[in-house]
């Protein structure tokens, strides 16, 4: 059954007047890119990579890696267990993440479209124990309310690296391909920031950059966008000119205006600290600008 408009609306005022919430942003665990050189993954818990909208549930809301409240309709918080801290993903499908962004961060939620949206946990941050046993923690938490609306992320343990192409060579076949995966220490405590406890493995690296100017096209892209002035968290500063349509090259100014963080693949980082061949993929309206120097 559907919740009244005015429910609806009472929610989301009582969910916005709770703010931001800095402890969850110092909380939440965020994963470096794996070096089969320098990290043996054998043992670590593998798992699909998402591409969704992050989100930690605890004292009965739904929060973004920024510590932003994210309004979800009542019938979708009922399900998830009070009194137990979550982390996961909101999740629409493959190759959704524009979708499920455009679901999850408006304020006055859209219940026929939360509908479709899963929340897979993959850690349970205040459980104790390496995150296999966190893990049980959080099956054991949902006990009976696991499916329709959450569920725990399956995880397989890795044998070594040729495992770990071969599981990446898998899910990147699928239609849609999946991101890529996900690589997690599994007698390891939880911890906040970003650490070596938990890796992302692609066949390109990504990272996220802040726009800080705009360069002038040259040749067929004059009176138009040529690349992107943006910034690392690191203060390194470089150019993504490349993996934009004609039309967002037209559009630049309100498609990533000053300040937006985007997100760019690259083959690797070269001895001078900037990426080497930046390729954009996406806007990242989940990042908090406030990661990146000002």
């Amino acid at each position: 059954h559907f919740e009244p408009a005015s429910t609806s609306r009472s929610s989301a005022a009582a969910a916005a007047a709770k703010g931001k919430n800095k402890d969850i942003e110092k909380g939440v665990m965020l994963a470096h890119n794996w070096d089969e050189g320098k990290v043996n993954p054998k043992g670590y818990l593998m798992s699909e990579k998402l591409d969704g909208m992050r989100a930690i549930w605890h004292d009965g809301s739904l929060w973004s890696r920024a510590g932003n409240i994210i309004v979800a309709p009542a019938f979708f918080l009922a399900e998830l267990p009070k009194g137990f801290k979550l982390d996961g993903e909101l999740f629409l499908g493959r190759g959704r993440f524009s979708d499920v962004m455009s679901v999850c961060r408006c304020h006055c939620p859209n219940e026929a479209a939360w509908r479709n949206v899963r929340y897979i946990v993959f850690d349970a941050p205040a459980a104790k124990g390496g995150l296999t046993e966190r893990l049980a923690a959080a099956r054991a938490a949902l006990g009976e309310c696991a499916g329709a609306v959450v569920r725990v992320h399956p995880q397989v343990v890795c044998e070594g690296v040729e495992h770990v192409y071969k599981e990446l060579d898998r899910i990147l076949a699928l239609d849609p391909p999946a991101e890529g995966l996900m690589l997690a220490a599994s007698n390891k405590p939880h911890r906040g920031g970003r650490c070596n406890d938990i890796l992302k493995v692609k066949k390109f690296h990504t990272q996220d950059a802040k726009v800080v100017g705009h360069k002038p096209g040259k040749g067929k892209h004059v009176g138009r966008l040529g690349a992107l002035e943006c910034r690392l968290r690191s203060g390194q500063r470089f150019d993504v000119g490349s993996g934009f349509s004609d039309a967002d090259r037209d559009a630049y100014q309100a498609n990533y205006p000053i300040g937006t963080i985007v997100e760019f693949r690259y083959f690797e980082i070269t001895d001078a600290g900037v990426p080497r061949f930046p390729t954009f993929v996406r806007i990242r309206p989940d990042v908090d600008p406030s990661e990146f120097p000002a």
